[in-house]
């Protein structure tokens, strides 16, 4: 059996609630559990025994991911990775449309497609097996949610007995169902006709509305695409109970590094740094990158990433964050359920710290009021000796002399 898959990759103009960390980096590069995000969708489809080609489809500079795409040969020699630029934004669907002479390139039988923005352990072969039992035109990756966090998503009514789905909604505006997709499709390479039909669709809506008001020309894969195949009963869904995380804003990555992490201390957990005689303090799943320097005092984890050339004084104390590269952090400080940016300083005795809740792509609220939940350090920001900087966001290269709470500081 012959397998490609694509990675739906965005671009510029998408990612601003992942702001400030996409001013710096893209969001598909952007580092969690030591590794970019895209790096993660790779391991798991280079696992895949028939799949030899992987097409990134966005609308970034092809600049943009060719230093990743030089490495990425060299981590992954049994794929073929190449990015595809759109020539503008053509929608989650419209670039496997525009492409779809590529991506049917050699014949392939089946393909996955991917969005970037997720997080999760990828249960490709599960789901090969589960579509090889119906073979309907896809099969998609299903988990559940609470119900306070299911209309945030694609929803979907499946069949108990086979795993057909009944009815698909994105973003429904009452709770339809607790099951939701996560973003990642089997395709039977016959959904290139559903596609066609679609984008028809789409062109015959076009002419028979005003010009102005019916300028965006973007096929949508969720909206144009799944829902009529659930309608014509063409649609299946694979349910796992792996952890998954949407990355939509700055603050899911820290979710999404626990994911990984946690993923990694049952898979490979030599990538992992360990407790040691003379070392730091390590409790749970952490990665520590080589060329950090950490005080043996200081204790790290669980959930807790930090990256190249980062410096970390005596009695320092951090859980749930992703310390990025060159960031110097001054004795007895504490970080909790942030991000600290890219050569950013804290001071000693400082606290950096947000709030753990189930998702963080959803405001908290605060006497009636949206609250920022994970905390954010931009890129070279200097928090002062014992300053408090609790729920907020700080864009780049600011210096913080006083403590704050639950602000955008520009």
């Amino acid at each position: 059996m012959t397998l490609k898959a694509v990675i739906l990759v965005g671009g510029p103009s998408r990612g601003t609630r992942f702001r400030p960390l996409s001013l710096d980096v893209p969001k598909p590069l952007f580092p969690v559990a030591g590794e970019a995000v895209i790096y993660h969708h790779l391991s798991a489809l280079s696992q895949l025994p028939d799949l030899k080609e992987v097409l990134l489809i966005g609308f970034f500079e092809d600049n943009v991911f060719a230093p990743f795409l030089q490495r990425a040969a060299t981590q992954f020699p049994n794929l073929n990775i190449q990015y595809l630029r759109e020539y503008q934004s053509l929608g989650t669907a419209g670039g496997i449309y525009h492409f779809r002479d590529k991506i049917l390139e050699g014949e392939p039988q089946q393909f996955f497609v991917l969005h970037v923005d997720i997080a999760c352990p990828f249960p490709l072969t599960d789901m090969i097996q589960a579509h090889m039992k119906h073979r309907g035109i896809c099969t998609m990756l299903g988990t559940k949610v609470s119900r306070e966090q299911a209309t945030k998503y694609g929803c979907l009514v499946a069949n108990p007995d086979n795993n057909e789905v009944l009815h698909y909604v994105e973003k429904p505006d009452a709770f339809i169902s607790d099951l939701i997709s996560c973003g990642v499709y089997l395709f039977d390479r016959s959904v290139m006709n559903e596609l066609q039909k679609a984008k028809a669709r789409k062109d015959s809506h076009q002419d028979d509305t005003d010009v102005v008001a019916s300028s965006d020309q973007r096929l949508r894969l969720e909206q144009d695409v799944l829902r009529p195949l659930s309608q014509d009963h063409k649609l299946y869904v694979h349910v796992t109970e792996r952890p998954w995380r949407q990355i939509k804003t700055a603050g899911s990555a820290v979710g999404a590094n626990a994911v990984y992490l946690e993923h990694l201390a049952k898979t490979s957990p030599e990538k992992l740094y360990k407790s040691s005689e003379g070392g730091p303090e390590i409790d749970g799943a952490v990665f520590i990158d080589p060329s950090a320097k950490i005080d043996p005092t200081a204790k790290i984890g669980p959930n807790v990433s930090i990256g190249p050339r980062v410096q970390i004084g005596k009695g320092v104390r951090i859980k749930d964050a992703i310390i990025l590269d060159g960031v110097q952090i001054g004795m007895g400080s504490c970080i909790l359920h942030s991000v600290v940016g890219w050569n950013s300083k804290v001071g000693a005795w400082a606290r950096v710290e947000g709030s753990p809740i189930a998702d963080p792509n959803i405001a908290m609220m605060e006497n009636g009021v949206k609250s920022q939940s994970i905390t954010i350090l931009g890129k070279e920001v200097s928090v002062k000796d014992e300053i408090i900087i609790r729920n907020c966001i700080v864009l780049p290269h600011k210096e913080l002399k006083y403590s704050y709470h639950s602000e955008i500081l520009m």
